[in-house]
């Protein structure tokens, strides 16, 4: 069952869920990942053939986006330290 945020157009809200918000805000981490993954680090042409070389380009973009994101992480918390 997909969950879509109310879009009111000026009209009352109708609040969600709290179970529904909750799996909105990991659909919109998830989509936010696989967005990345396609625009950043190469999910979107992919131009091998074969299942298992498929699945080594994507983990290998995975991967790279990890690393980017430790990277970050880091970077983020050295800069908080000084």
């Amino acid at each position: 069952m997909s969950i879509i945020d109310n879009n009111s157009r000026g009209k009352d809200t109708i609040p969600m869920d709290p179970h529904e918000a909750s799996r909105y805000k990991k659909r919109s981490a998830v989509e936010r990942f696989n967005s990345r993954l396609k625009e950043e680090f190469g999910g979107c042409n992919v131009t091998v053939r074969g299942v298992q070389k498929v699945k080594a380009h994507l983990i290998f973009g995975v991967i790279a986006m990890f690393a980017d994101q430790l990277l970050k992480l880091v970077s983020w918390s050295f800069s908080n330290m000084a």
